[in-house]
């Protein structure tokens, strides 16, 4: 081997240092660093984006939560209430509503003379716009289930008609009011002398929660509290049904059922059962529960069958990979000591999985909350929800409205009253979610074990 044999001196591979980065690690470190910032601004795009929803959810429905009322002290007339004057509630039952309007009219009236205001509204009639058309409801209810009020002066705190309500709110504006046929600038007017005398004031409106849904012509006396009730009725024959069905299926597809086409079809079904779409759920709870079956429309046992079979395939499928989670060594161990294979499974793989079963128990029940596509198929918004159910079999039997169903009848009433009380039923919707979600992954964490 001779020096020609050798490369120059300036073609030998340059040798460079272990601490300076050459030019390919410098890209390699840019390229990590631009994709971290993506995964930063897409996080950052996605909370932005959350907390616009959230502010624009609150601003909207907060208002549900706040009523305004009309405190007046009302002469119970007896020539108007109880003209025999025996005090019988049965004959004073005939005094229908329309006999108590003016009462409180007139009442209202003398209390705008007692204060003082100067205003255009000179009879007891020019005040039916300012008082809920629910206020003579209550009166009479208060009368009949004290009839010796009758003849005394009572003080009562009556609910302000949604355009008043509307007004104090920043709902209703002044200039709307010209092409409004139900409350004109006179009455805002005095509706702005009454507040600072303590006549009308807004608080906050436990009704909303507690209530049952009202006709259109009385928005401001909507309460989603029926609804709620429907909602829970439902809920309660989903986790009857849903929990061990989805569970048992789930056992039996894991641990027991032999590897073979007809198992493999059944698991590609239910995989595809889980993406389908809502409302055919719905569909099919017409077609078999009410047209077939002829079981009571719109009843919260309907209700609840359908979300059934909506949430079967999350709970299967949850539970599947919960069961599938738990390591082989645990079966192989008790069955090395002795246990059946239903031993195996009961003793020592279900308790095991058990807190993945509740996380997806609870996931599937929070979904099925907030469906509104198969409540719509099966009636649950084609009347008002005026009543709480009496029992068991009146909650699960009786026609109801859920949550989400309710909501969506607010929302497509021609009051902006109601689109409020859309928006604060949303409100308490979501509280119930993230109750329940949060739950989920406190069960989660508190008892799973980490292999």
């Amino acid at each position: 081997m001779t020096d020609a044999s050798l490369p120059a001196p300036s073609e030998r591979r340059q040798h460079t240092s272990l601490i300076a980065p050459d030019a390919r690690t410098r890209k390699r470190k840019a390229a990590e660093a631009r994709f971290r910032m993506y995964g930063i601004a897409g996080i950052a795009t996605g909370i932005f984006f959350l907390i616009v929803l959230l502010v624009s959810i609150v601003s909207s429905g907060a208002g549900a939560f706040q009523q305004t009322f009309i405190n007046v002290p009302v002469y119970l007339d007896p020539a108007k209430l109880d003209k025999n004057g025996n005090r019988d509630p049965e004959e004073m039952s005939k005094v229908s509503t329309f006999g108590y309007s003016p009462l409180i009219q007139n009442a209202l009236l003398s209390l705008v003379n007692e204060q003082s205001i100067e205003t255009p509204l000179k009879k007891g009639g020019d005040m039916k716009a300012l008082i809920s058309a629910s206020a003579a409801a209550q009166v009479r209810d208060v009368v009949l289930a004290n009839p010796d009020l009758v003849g005394e002066t009572i003080d009562f705190r009556i609910l302000a008609s949604s355009r008043v309500d509307g007004y104090l709110k920043d709902r209703v504006q002044r200039e709307d009011v010209a092409r409004d046929k139900n409350i004109d600038a006179e009455h805002l007017d005095l509706v702005d002398a009454l507040v600072p005398a303590g006549v009308v004031e807004k608080t906050f409106n436990m009704a909303f929660i507690t209530g049952a849904d009202a006709s259109e012509s009385r928005a401001e006396s909507a309460g989603i509290g029926v609804a709620m009730i429907g909602s829970f009725f439902m809920m309660l024959v989903v986790l009857v049904l849903s929990l061990p069905i989805g569970v048992a299926a789930s056992i039996y597809l894991e641990e027991f059922a032999p590897k073979n086409r007809i198992t493999d079809i059944i698991e590609v079904n239910i995989a595809n059962l889980a993406a389908v779409p809502s409302i055919v759920f719905g569909i099919l709870g017409l077609a078999v529960f009410i047209q077939f079956m002829h079981l009571p429309q719109s009843a919260p046992l309907v209700g609840g069958l359908v979300l059934t079979l909506m949430t079967l395939p999350t709970i299967i499928i949850s539970t599947r990979a919960s069961l599938k989670a738990v390591p082989p060594s645990i079966r192989d161990a008790a069955l090395g000591v002795g246990a059946s294979k239903m031993q195996a499974v009961f003793h020592h793989v279900l308790p095991l999985a058990a807190p993945g079963i509740l996380t997806g128990t609870i996931i599937g029940l929070a979904q099925a909350l907030g469906e509104t596509a198969p409540l719509l198929l099966i009636g649950m918004v084609g009347f008002i929800a005026s009543n709480a159910p009496d029992g068991l079999a009146s909650g699960l039997l009786d026609p109801n409205s859920a949550m989400p169903a309710q909501i969506y009848e607010w929302a497509k009433r021609a009051d902006p009253a109601f689109y409020e009380r859309a928006w604060g039923g949303i409100i308490i919707l979501l509280v119930f979610l993230i109750t329940m979600n949060t739950i989920a992954v406190i069960l989660r964490r508190r008892f799973e074990r980490r292999w």
